[in-house]
C-alpha cells in the first residue's frame, strides 16, 4: 500500500503537469527564455555599467590632459597591431554580429568583447571621434554567445539569443530598453521584424537597464521644454526636417564606406591606417583650438537642446567621425548622430519655425533612423528620452528620413527584407553589401 500510494500521487503531478501544457503550451518557452534572458541581461547590463563608467573616467582625464591628444597617432598604432595580429577574427564588430545571426557558423570569439573595450577606451582616452554603441553591442554578442552550447540552444535559438543580446546591449547603454528591444528585432533585415524573438529581446532589453541602473551608472538626461500642438503646417515643417535627416544619414553611410575604401587602398599595412587618421585628428584639433569635435560630444548635444549652435557643427563632427572610425579606431557610429542630428535639428531652427529643442530632438533620432534604417526604434527612443509629447514629430522625421535615405546604411551586412518603395522589390534579400 506505501508503495503504490507515491507512484499514484507522482501519476497525477504528471498528469496535471501535461494538462497545464496542453492549456498553455507557452509555458516552456516562457520559462526558458525568461531564464536566458535573466542571466545574458545581468551579465550584459554589468558589463554596459563598467564600461559606461569607464568611458567617463577616460573622457574626463583626457579633457583634463588636453596633450593626450597629440599620441592619438601613437594609439591608433597600438588598436592597429592588437587587431592585426591578434583580432582579425573579430575585426568586423558590428557587422560579423548581424552576419552570426543571420547565418550562424562559428561562435562568436569572447576576444571581441575585451578587445573593443580596451579599443574603445584608448580611442576616446586619446581623442578619437567615436561612439559607445558598437562597443555595447559587440560586447553583448560575444558575452552571450558563449551560452549557447551550455544550454545546447539550436541554430533558431541561437539566432534569438544573439537577437536578445543585441536588444540589451542597445537598451542598457543608452536607457532606453524599448527601443533597445525594437532595435534588436529591426536591425537584422530592412522592413522586416524578427516576432519570434519579441519576449528575448524585450526581458533580455529590460533585465540589462535594470542591472545597469543598479550598478548607479547614471545616463543623460535631455530636456525637450514644450512642445506646439500638432498642427498641418507643424506637420510640413517637420517632413522637411526628415528630409534633411534623411539625406544627412545617407551622405553619413557613403561617406563613411567611401572612406574606409580610400583608407584600405592607399595604405597596405592595416595598423597604420588608424596612425594616419590619428594624425589628421589631432593636427585638425590643434589647429582649430577646441575638443568640441572629440569623443562622444555629450555637452554639445545637451547644448542643442537648450541654446543655438554655430550651423556648421554637424558638418564637422561628421568628419572627424568619418576619419577616426574608418581609419580603424573602435566605437560605435551612434552617439556621434545623435550629435550630428541634434547639431542639425539646431541649425534649421534658422529657418523653420519649430522650437529649437524639439527640432534637435528630432535630429537626434531620426538622423540614426536614416542610417541604421530603424524608423521604429528611434520613434520609440525620442519619447523614452524627451517624453511621449514629441512623438508625432519624432516619428514622422525618423519615417521621413528613412525613406529619403536610400538603401544605405552603416551596417553593410543588413539585408533587405521588403524594400523601401515597390519599384526596388528586385532588391529584396540582398545584403547591402551587395548593392
Amino acid at each position: 500500500m506505501s508503495t503504490n500510494k507515491p507512484r499514484s500521487t507522482r501519476k497525477k503531478i504528471h498528469t496535471r503537469f501535461r494538462l497545464f501544457f496542453r492549456l498553455y503550451p507557452a509555458t516552456p518557452y516562457i520559462v526558458k527564455w525568461l531564464l536566458l534572458s535573466t542571466i545574458i541581461g545581468a551579465c550584459i547590463g554589468t558589463a554596459s555599467a563598467g564600461f559606461l563608467q569607464s568611458l567617463n573616467w577616460v573622457t574626463n582625464y583626457r579633457e583634463s590632459h588636453v596633450w593626450l591628444i597629440a599620441l592619438l597617432p601613437v594609439a591608433g598604432l597600438l588598436i592597429g597591431l592588437l587587431y592585426h595580429y591578434y583580432g582579425q577574427s573579430v575585426q568586423a564588430g558590428n557587422n560579423l554580429l548581424l552576419q552570426t545571426v543571420q547565418q550562424p557558423k562559428k561562435i562568436i570569439p569572447f576576444r571581441m568583447a575585451p578587445f573593443v573595450y580596451i579599443g574603445t577606451l584608448v580611442t576616446h582616452l586619446f581623442g578619437g571621434s567615436a561612439g559607445r554603441e558598437g562597443t555595447a553591442l559587440q560586447m553583448a554578442g560575444a558575452i552571450a554567445d558563449q551560452f549557447g552550447k551550455p544550454f545546447r540552444l539550436t541554430t533558431a535559438e541561437r539566432k534569438i539569443l544573439l537577437i536578445a543580446a543585441i536588444a540589451a546591449g542597445f537598451g542598457s547603454v543608452f536607457g532606453t530598453p524599448l527601443a533597445g528591444a525594437i532595435f534588436g528585432l529591426e536591425v537584422l533585415f530592412i522592413g522586416r521584424l524578427k516576432y519570434d524573438a519579441i519576449f528575448p529581446a524585450f526581458a533580455a532589453a529590460i533585465i540589462a537597464n535594470l542591472v545597469t541602473k543598479l550598478w548607479h551608472t547614471p545616463h543623460t538626461q535631455y530636456v525637450m521644454g514644450s512642445i506646439p500642438d500638432v498642427s498641418v503646417a507643424n506637420i510640413c515643417y517637420a517632413i522637411i526636417a526628415g528630409i534633411a535627416f534623411g539625406l544627412c544619414a545617407a551622405c553619413f553611410s557613403k561617406a563613411m564606406h567611401k572612406a574606409g575604401s580610400v583608407f584600405k587602398a592607399t595604405i597596405q599595412y592595416p595598423p597604420l591606417r588608424p596612425v594616419i587618421g590619428g594624425v589628421i585628428i589631432a593636427l585638425a584639433v590643434w589647429a582649430m583650438g577646441t575638443t568640441k569635435y572629440i569623443g562622444l560630444g555629450i555637452p554639445t548635444i545637451v547644448a542643442a537642446f537648450n541654446q543655438q549652435l554655430p550651423a556648421y557643427d554637424f558638418l564637422l563632427k561628421m568628419l572627424f567621425t568619418i576619419v577616426t572610425l574608418s581609419a580603424g579606431f573602435k566605437g560605435g557610429e551612434v552617439t556621434p548622430l545623435f550629435f550630428i542630428g541634434a547639431a542639425l535639428g539646431n541649425a534649421l531652427s534658422y529657418f523653420l519655425p519649430l522650437p529649437t529643442a524639439l527640432l534637435s530632438g528630432m535630429g537626434f533620432v531620426a538622423v540614426f533612423a536614416g542610417a541604421t534604417n530603424t524608423p521604429l526604434a528611434c520613434s520609440v527612443m525620442a519619447m523614452e528620452l524627451f517624453g511621449s509629447s514629441c512623438g508625432v514629430y519624432a516619428a514622422i522625421a525618423c519615417v521621413v528620413a528613412y525613406l529619403l535615405s536610400g538603401h544605405n546604411s552603416i551596417y553593410q551586412q543588413q539585408i533587405i527584407g521588403h524594400a523601401k518603395h515597390s519599384r526596388f522589390s528586385n532588391l529584396e534579400g540582398k545584403q547591402l553589401s551587395e548593392l
